[in-house]
């Protein structure tokens, strides 16, 4: 299920966020946690089931939608479906808006299917 980051998690979203290409330097890391943590229209969310297993940070761009800029899943985690089902999460938790990926999320929603373009629903599973 997806929780709202809190500063106790910031050592696990570092190292998730870390798993992100534009992502490894500590400073950019710091960076954007510091982003998220500071501006209201960033949030980040982290997804839990047994243990955190991935990370998924939006920005809100209006009041009609949202921004997937981050999306990370722990490598021994991967293929399962977890970030798929962090997407899915996300689009039932803001039914009222668009969500769209940016530039660096792009390939993988894609990939996943987990946002239909056209009406803003879920891809089926």
């Amino acid at each position: 299920m997806l929780i709202r980051y809190k500063k106790a998690f910031e050592k696990i979203a570092m190292g998730l966020l870390s798993f992100m290409p534009n992502e490894k330097e500590l400073k950019k890391l710091q960076q954007t946690v510091k982003q998220y943590e500071s501006d209201e229209r960033w949030q980040l969310f982290l997804w839990k089931d047994e243990d955190i297993t991935g990370l998924l940070g939006v920005q809100f761009v209006n009041e009609d939608s949202l921004q997937i800029q981050h999306i990370s899943v722990n490598p021994s985690h991967r293929h399962q479906g977890i970030g798929r089902r962090m997407v899915c999460a996300l689009q039932e938790l803001y039914a009222d808006k668009l969500v769209v990926p940016n530039a660096e999320t792009a390939g993988f929603i894609e990939k996943c299917g987990a946002i239909r373009s056209n009406d803003n629903k879920l891809g089926s599973d």
